[in-house]
Order: C-alpha cells, then sequence, then structure tokens
C-alpha cells in the first residue's frame, strides 16, 4: 500500500485511526457525572447502536440475516471489531435460543481497567452489537447485559430479543 493510499484509509495523517483506551474510558465517565448514570447509559448505547449498524453497512451484511449462520456473521463482526479491527472487543461466541440471541464477548473497551466487583455495564459495547445485530437481522432488539467478567463471569455476556 503507498502512502497515498494508507492516508485515504486512515482518519488522521500521523496518528492513524486508533486512540488510547484511557481517553475513551475518560470520555464514558466523563458524560456519566455530566448526564448521571441512567442518562450516560441510554446516549452510549445509542452511540453504540448507530455504529453497530454502520458496521453493518460497510461489511455488506445489513438484511443478510436470512442467509447466513450465526457464527459466520460472528467472524466478520470480530474482525471489524475485534484485534484486527477497531479492538472494541473479542466476540468469542454468538448463539440463538429462539428469539434471543447471546453475545459472548471479552476484553470489552467497558470492562478494561476496572476493579473486580465494578457494577460498570458495557453500554456502549453493547449498543454496538446490538446494532448490528438489527441492521443484519432487519429486527428491533432490546439488549441487557447478563453476566460480566468484573463480576465473576468468564465472559461479558450480552443478551438481545427480538421485540
Amino acid at each position: 500500500m503507498s502512502v497515498s493510499q494508507a492516508r485515504q484509509n486512515s482518519l488522521r495523517q500521523e496518528l492513524g485511526n486508533f486512540n488510547s483506551i484511557v481517553c475513551t474510558k475518560a470520555i464514558v465517565i466523563g458524560v456519566e457525572e455530566a448526564l448521571g448514570e441512567k442518562a450516560a447509559a441510554i446516549a452510549l448505547i445509542s452511540a453504540g447502536r448507530q455504529r453497530g449498524k454502520s458496521i453493518a453497512e460497510q461489511l455488506g451484511l445489513a438484511g443478510k440475516g436470512e442467509t447466513m449462520a450465526l457464527q459466520e456473521v460472528a467472524s466478520y463482526v470480530n474482525k471489524a471489531v475485534g484485534k484486527e479491527g477497531t479492538r472494541l472487543c473479542i466476540i468469542d461466541k454468538l448463539e440463538q435460543e429462539g428469539d434471543t440471541y447471546k453475545v459472548y464477548t471479552k476484553e470489552t473497551v467497558c470492562s478494561a481497567g476496572e476493579p473486580d466487583g465494578s457494577q460498570r455495564q458495557c453500554t456502549f459495547t453493547l449498543g454496538a452489537i446490538q446494532g448490528f445485530l438489527e441492521a443484519f437481522l432487519g429486527k428491533r432488539l432490546r439488549g441487557k447485559q447478563t453476566e460480566s467478567v468484573l463480576r465473576g463471569g468468564t465472559h461479558d455476556v450480552l443478551e438481545f430479543t427480538v421485540l
């Protein structure tokens, strides 16, 4: 890839597309302090949903829910948000039980650096995965976090139910 191609693919010429997790966490904590925990959660989930929808569109997966296996989709999303992508989180598993989808994540940006027992929720991550799934499935979902690595879980487990 030439230097000019790299610049076109990068949002910033010298620093590239990534910033520190410390700065991202400072944004989350600042929004919580300014708006309160519940209003901040609504805002962060909404921001995540927008990001997730754009990921589905960028990958050409919007509306493809009837034609692809969930594990295949999880692989694509993991490339976009995992180690090879933006590093939001790692998706270990995506499974469906009736109208409920469970996503097993780890190393989420939301849980990073938090002490054991912290009540922090994976709001932005939940929103991003919800937005992706909504665009992919063409269905409206309600999401919630059911397990946390901060509270003894092996994963941050996010559940999404079709409305």
